[in-house]
Protein backbone atom coordinates (compact mmCIF):
# COMPACT_ATOMS: atom_id res chain seq x y z
CA UNK A 1 0.00 0.00 0.00
CA UNK A 2 1.27 3.54 -1.35
CA UNK A 3 2.33 5.47 2.11
CA UNK A 4 -0.16 8.79 2.56
CA UNK A 5 1.47 11.84 3.79
CA UNK A 6 0.71 15.81 3.49
CA UNK A 7 0.41 17.76 0.46
CA UNK A 8 0.97 21.50 2.00
CA UNK A 9 1.34 22.22 -2.12
CA UNK A 10 -2.75 21.67 -2.47
CA UNK A 11 -3.85 25.41 -2.77
CA UNK A 12 -7.27 24.09 -1.08
CA UNK A 13 -5.66 23.75 1.99
CA UNK A 14 -4.21 27.41 2.90
CA UNK A 15 -4.91 30.72 1.55
CA UNK A 16 -2.62 33.79 1.62
CA UNK A 17 -3.59 36.79 4.50
CA UNK A 18 -2.30 40.21 4.75
CA UNK A 19 -1.12 42.35 7.50
CA UNK A 20 1.76 43.68 9.83
CA UNK A 21 4.63 42.36 12.21
CA UNK A 22 5.92 43.32 15.26
CA UNK A 23 7.52 46.38 13.93
CA UNK A 24 4.87 47.68 11.65
CA UNK A 25 6.24 46.15 8.56
CA UNK A 26 3.25 44.80 6.17
CA UNK A 27 3.78 40.69 6.04
CA UNK A 28 1.69 37.97 3.67
CA UNK A 29 1.66 34.31 5.23
CA UNK A 30 -0.63 31.64 4.64
CA UNK A 31 -2.97 30.38 6.94
CA UNK A 32 -5.30 26.71 6.96
CA UNK A 33 -8.66 27.36 5.53
CA UNK A 34 -11.47 25.74 7.43
CA UNK A 35 -14.56 24.47 5.96
CA UNK A 36 -17.80 22.98 7.71
CA UNK A 37 -18.42 19.50 6.70
CA UNK A 38 -21.68 17.65 7.93
CA UNK A 39 -21.66 14.45 8.80
CA UNK A 40 -24.53 11.88 7.79
CA UNK A 41 -25.36 8.42 8.70
CA UNK A 42 -27.29 6.90 6.85
CA UNK A 43 -30.66 9.54 7.18
CA UNK A 44 -29.96 10.63 10.17
CA UNK A 45 -27.34 14.12 10.50
CA UNK A 46 -25.07 13.55 12.92
CA UNK A 47 -22.82 16.17 13.61
CA UNK A 48 -21.44 19.31 11.55
CA UNK A 49 -17.54 19.53 12.13
CA UNK A 50 -14.63 22.28 11.04
CA UNK A 51 -12.27 20.66 8.94
CA UNK A 52 -9.23 21.32 6.37
CA UNK A 53 -11.67 18.62 4.45
CA UNK A 54 -8.46 17.33 2.55
CA UNK A 55 -9.90 13.67 3.14
CA UNK A 56 -13.57 13.95 3.95
CA UNK A 57 -14.68 10.60 3.44
CA UNK A 58 -11.81 9.07 5.69
CA UNK A 59 -13.05 11.81 8.14
CA UNK A 60 -16.49 10.18 8.67
CA UNK A 61 -15.97 6.91 8.36
CA UNK A 62 -13.35 7.28 11.46
CA UNK A 63 -15.37 10.07 13.19
CA UNK A 64 -18.35 7.32 13.34
CA UNK A 65 -15.98 4.38 14.04
CA UNK A 66 -14.31 6.00 17.16
CA UNK A 67 -17.80 7.61 18.68
CA UNK A 68 -18.76 4.05 18.52
CA UNK A 69 -21.54 4.78 16.40
CA UNK A 70 -20.21 2.74 13.54
CA UNK A 71 -18.84 -0.66 14.68
CA UNK A 72 -16.10 -1.77 12.39
CA UNK A 73 -17.80 -4.96 11.60
CA UNK A 74 -21.11 -3.09 10.26
CA UNK A 75 -20.73 -3.52 6.14
CA UNK A 76 -20.59 0.45 4.92
CA UNK A 77 -22.19 0.09 1.64
CA UNK A 78 -20.98 3.79 0.47
CA UNK A 79 -19.45 6.81 1.58
CA UNK A 80 -20.70 9.73 -0.86
CA UNK A 81 -19.46 13.38 -0.50
CA UNK A 82 -21.09 16.19 -2.22
CA UNK A 83 -18.45 18.94 -2.76
CA UNK A 84 -20.78 21.79 -3.07
CA UNK A 85 -22.73 20.98 -0.06
CA UNK A 86 -19.99 20.42 2.15
CA UNK A 87 -21.61 17.18 2.88
CA UNK A 88 -20.30 13.27 3.59
CA UNK A 89 -23.25 10.41 3.68
CA UNK A 90 -21.82 6.87 5.26
CA UNK A 91 -24.58 4.22 4.14
CA UNK A 92 -24.26 0.39 5.60
CA UNK A 93 -26.48 -2.46 4.95
CA UNK A 94 -28.27 -2.54 7.96
CA UNK A 95 -29.17 0.11 10.56
CA UNK A 96 -26.98 1.27 13.63
CA UNK A 97 -27.85 1.85 16.91
CA UNK A 98 -26.91 5.87 16.72
CA UNK A 99 -29.91 7.50 17.90
CA UNK A 100 -29.33 5.75 21.68
CA UNK A 101 -25.54 7.26 21.47
CA UNK A 102 -27.04 11.05 20.31
CA UNK A 103 -28.83 11.05 24.12
CA UNK A 104 -25.52 10.04 25.71
CA UNK A 105 -23.31 12.85 23.68
CA UNK A 106 -20.89 14.75 25.64
CA UNK A 107 -18.57 17.44 25.45
CA UNK A 108 -14.91 16.56 26.02
CA UNK A 109 -11.43 18.62 26.28
CA UNK A 110 -10.65 18.12 22.61
CA UNK A 111 -10.65 21.41 20.81
CA UNK A 112 -13.07 22.52 17.91
CA UNK A 113 -16.11 19.87 18.15
CA UNK A 114 -14.62 16.61 20.24
CA UNK A 115 -17.09 14.55 21.11
CA UNK A 116 -16.92 11.60 23.41
CA UNK A 117 -20.09 9.41 24.45
CA UNK A 118 -20.88 7.79 27.53
CA UNK A 119 -20.77 4.35 26.53
CA UNK A 120 -17.03 4.69 25.18
CA UNK A 121 -15.18 3.66 28.53
CA UNK A 122 -17.25 0.26 28.49
CA UNK A 123 -16.56 -0.44 25.67
CA UNK A 124 -12.43 0.02 25.64
CA UNK A 125 -12.64 -2.23 28.62
CA UNK A 126 -13.11 -5.29 26.36
CA UNK A 127 -10.47 -4.21 24.20
CA UNK A 128 -7.45 -6.69 24.81
CA UNK A 129 -3.99 -4.77 23.26
CA UNK A 130 -0.99 -6.97 21.80
CA UNK A 131 1.43 -6.42 24.18
CA UNK A 132 3.87 -5.20 21.21
CA UNK A 133 7.35 -4.29 22.33
CA UNK A 134 8.98 -0.66 21.65
CA UNK A 135 12.61 -0.27 20.26
CA UNK A 136 13.51 3.23 21.22
CA UNK A 137 15.57 3.11 17.75
CA UNK A 138 11.94 3.22 16.10
CA UNK A 139 10.99 5.95 18.31
CA UNK A 140 13.75 8.14 16.75
CA UNK A 141 13.67 6.78 13.16
CA UNK A 142 9.82 7.66 13.16
CA UNK A 143 10.62 11.01 15.15
CA UNK A 144 12.90 12.43 12.33
CA UNK A 145 10.79 11.12 9.61
CA UNK A 146 8.00 12.69 10.68
CA UNK A 147 9.68 15.95 11.63
CA UNK A 148 11.73 16.04 8.02
CA UNK A 149 8.51 15.59 5.53
CA UNK A 150 6.95 18.91 4.16
CA UNK A 151 3.56 19.39 6.05
CA UNK A 152 1.41 22.14 6.70
CA UNK A 153 2.10 22.65 10.11
CA UNK A 154 5.34 24.07 8.31
CA UNK A 155 3.81 26.08 5.72
CA UNK A 156 1.10 27.44 7.72
CA UNK A 157 0.93 26.12 11.58
CA UNK A 158 -2.19 26.46 13.24
CA UNK A 159 -2.52 22.70 12.93
CA UNK A 160 -2.29 19.07 14.19
CA UNK A 161 -0.74 16.11 13.11
CA UNK A 162 -1.12 12.43 13.49
CA UNK A 163 0.81 9.80 12.01
CA UNK A 164 0.59 5.92 11.73
CA UNK A 165 3.84 4.04 11.87
CA UNK A 166 5.26 0.62 11.31
CA UNK A 167 7.86 0.10 13.77
CA UNK A 168 9.97 3.29 12.64
CA UNK A 169 8.33 4.34 9.17
CA UNK A 170 5.38 6.24 8.59
CA UNK A 171 2.77 5.19 6.47
CA UNK A 172 0.10 7.37 6.97
CA UNK A 173 0.10 11.08 7.99
CA UNK A 174 -2.53 13.25 8.73
CA UNK A 175 -3.05 17.12 9.44
CA UNK A 176 -5.78 18.88 10.41
CA UNK A 177 -7.36 21.53 12.49
CA UNK A 178 -8.39 19.78 15.48
CA UNK A 179 -6.32 16.54 17.00
CA UNK A 180 -9.07 14.48 17.31
CA UNK A 181 -9.89 14.79 13.04
CA UNK A 182 -6.40 13.90 12.19
CA UNK A 183 -6.99 11.05 14.62
CA UNK A 184 -10.39 10.21 12.94
CA UNK A 185 -9.11 10.68 9.28
CA UNK A 186 -6.37 7.81 9.96
CA UNK A 187 -9.43 5.68 11.65
CA UNK A 188 -11.24 5.81 8.48
CA UNK A 189 -8.13 5.26 6.33
CA UNK A 190 -7.44 2.14 8.19
CA UNK A 191 -10.93 0.70 7.92
CA UNK A 192 -11.16 1.40 4.24
CA UNK A 193 -8.04 -0.30 3.58
CA UNK A 194 -8.06 -3.15 5.98
CA UNK A 195 -4.79 -2.17 7.91
CA UNK A 196 -4.05 -3.97 10.92
CA UNK A 197 -3.16 -2.51 14.39
CA UNK A 198 -1.63 -4.60 16.09
CA UNK A 199 1.92 -3.89 14.96
CA UNK A 200 1.46 -0.02 14.61
CA UNK A 201 2.50 3.10 16.34
CA UNK A 202 0.45 6.49 16.35
CA UNK A 203 2.26 9.00 17.18
CA UNK A 204 0.15 12.25 17.57
CA UNK A 205 1.89 16.24 18.14
CA UNK A 206 -1.53 16.79 20.39
CA UNK A 207 -1.62 16.01 23.95
CA UNK A 208 -2.02 12.62 25.70
CA UNK A 209 -5.29 13.11 27.32
CA UNK A 210 -8.23 10.72 28.12
CA UNK A 211 -9.33 11.13 24.75
CA UNK A 212 -6.75 10.75 22.50
CA UNK A 213 -5.42 7.14 24.55
CA UNK A 214 -9.26 6.43 24.04
CA UNK A 215 -9.43 6.72 20.28
CA UNK A 216 -5.87 4.74 20.35
CA UNK A 217 -7.45 1.70 22.00
CA UNK A 218 -10.81 1.61 20.37
CA UNK A 219 -8.36 1.39 16.87
CA UNK A 220 -6.56 -1.19 18.42
CA UNK A 221 -3.40 0.35 18.20
CA UNK A 222 -0.76 -0.62 21.27
CA UNK A 223 1.65 1.98 21.16
CA UNK A 224 0.71 5.94 21.58
CA UNK A 225 3.93 8.46 21.11
CA UNK A 226 3.15 12.28 21.54
CA UNK A 227 6.14 15.51 21.24
CA UNK A 228 3.26 16.95 23.43
CA UNK A 229 2.53 16.26 27.11
CA UNK A 230 0.09 14.33 29.36
CA UNK A 231 -2.95 14.63 31.31
CA UNK A 232 -3.62 12.21 34.80
CA UNK A 233 -6.77 10.54 33.09
CA UNK A 234 -4.85 10.06 29.97
CA UNK A 235 -2.27 8.03 31.72
CA UNK A 236 -4.59 6.15 34.24
CA UNK A 237 -6.31 4.83 31.37
CA UNK A 238 -3.26 4.17 29.51
CA UNK A 239 -2.04 1.83 32.07
CA UNK A 240 -5.54 0.01 32.69
CA UNK A 241 -5.71 -0.76 28.87
CA UNK A 242 -2.03 -1.43 28.69
CA UNK A 243 -0.75 1.24 26.10
CA UNK A 244 2.58 2.22 25.95
CA UNK A 245 2.16 5.87 26.63
CA UNK A 246 5.34 8.29 25.44
CA UNK A 247 5.47 11.90 25.46
CA UNK A 248 7.43 14.81 25.24
CA UNK A 249 9.00 12.86 22.56
CA UNK A 250 11.77 15.76 21.57
CA UNK A 251 15.31 15.02 20.21
CA UNK A 252 16.84 12.42 22.64
CA UNK A 253 14.34 13.04 25.25
CA UNK A 254 10.90 11.37 26.05
CA UNK A 255 8.58 10.08 28.98
CA UNK A 256 7.40 6.75 29.15
CA UNK A 257 4.40 6.99 31.89
CA UNK A 258 2.75 3.44 30.83
CA UNK A 259 4.10 0.17 29.53
CA UNK A 260 7.58 1.25 30.31
CA UNK A 261 8.58 -2.67 30.74
CA UNK A 262 8.38 -2.91 26.93
CA UNK A 263 10.45 -0.42 25.66
CA UNK A 264 14.26 -2.05 24.24
CA UNK A 265 16.53 0.17 24.70
CA UNK A 266 18.39 -0.43 21.68
CA UNK A 267 19.49 3.11 20.66
CA UNK A 268 22.94 5.09 21.17
CA UNK A 269 22.03 8.38 21.75
CA UNK A 270 25.27 9.62 20.66
CA UNK A 271 23.98 9.20 16.61
CA UNK A 272 20.39 11.05 17.76
CA UNK A 273 19.83 14.53 16.18
CA UNK A 274 18.18 17.33 18.34
CA UNK A 275 14.65 18.16 17.83
CA UNK A 276 14.51 18.82 14.01
CA UNK A 277 11.13 19.76 14.29
CA UNK A 278 11.80 22.65 16.11
CA UNK A 279 14.56 23.79 14.29
CA UNK A 280 12.73 23.80 10.91
CA UNK A 281 9.92 25.87 12.25
CA UNK A 282 11.95 28.74 13.85
CA UNK A 283 13.46 28.45 9.95
CA UNK A 284 10.14 28.53 8.34
CA UNK A 285 8.75 31.48 10.57
CA UNK A 286 12.21 33.55 10.47
CA UNK A 287 12.02 33.38 6.10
Amino acid sequence: MTPLFPNPDDQRLTEAVAGIDHTGAPVEIRVPVERALTLYLNAQEIVTMMTINDYPEYLALGYLLNQNMLKPTDVVTEVEYDDDLQVVVVRTEHGTNFEQKLKKKTLTSGCAQGTAFGDLMESIEDIELPQTPLRTSWIYQMTHEINTKPSLYLTAGAIHGCVLCKEGTPICYMEDVGRHNAVDKIAGWMFRHGVSAADKIFYTTGRLTSEMVIKTVRMGIPILVSRSGFTSWGVDLARQAGLVLIGRAKGKRFIALAGAERLVFDQDLAYVKDDAMGARRKAAQDD
